[in-house]
């Protein structure tokens, strides 16, 4: 095995799946992660844990781009929590706060990409690294994704917005 994952690897490993398996279920079945929703209390915490074991992985020994991306993912999770809050925004909170829980969500499966692709399969992964076209193409497949989906999360938001516009 080329890059065998440590016991911190692997444990960072299981717990990175509960916040995609809550954040998959919360935008399902909310069309946005809904902190105050089991789904997105979970999310919540899975993230934060995902982050803070991240931070004992690095092959360099080093702060990395997988540390700065975990702490911008926490600063997005901060921005939409904390986003409600701030009435002078008006009705852009909503769209605000959506955009933050996605963001965060977009972030989470950014350095998932990347290793999952260089470490599968085992005898011979798909990719070589971050600087693979494989990767490279992944990645902006997923970034389609998140826009595409925040487009469709926005507008979801402004049709519940109008005035006769039922509920959900």
């Amino acid at each position: 095995m080329p890059h065998p994952l440590s016991s911190l690897g692997i444990a960072h490993t299981v717990i990175s799946l509960l916040p995609l398996g809550a954040g998959l279920y919360s935008l399902a079945r909310f069309g946005t992660i809904e902190p105050s929703a089991r789904s997105g209390r979970v999310y919540l915490v899975g993230m934060v844990l995902s982050v803070l074991t991240a931070f004992g992985l690095s092959s360099t020994g080093k702060f990395n781009a997988g540390h700065a991306l975990g702490i911008l993912a926490l600063l997005a999770m901060v921005g939409a929590w904390s986003v409600p809050k701030l009435q002078f925004l008006g009705s852009a909170r909503t769209y605000l706060a959506t955009l933050g829980w996605s963001f965060s969500f977009f972030l989470l499966l950014v350095p998932g990409i990347n290793e999952t692709l260089s470490r599968l399969p085992p005898s011979r992964p798909l990719a070589s690294g971050p600087d693979s076209p494989l990767v490279r193409g992944a990645l902006l497949a997923w970034l389609v994704v998140f826009v595409v989906g925040y487009a469709w999360q926005a507008r979801t938001l402004y049709r519940r917005r109008r005035p006769g516009a039922t509920q959900r």
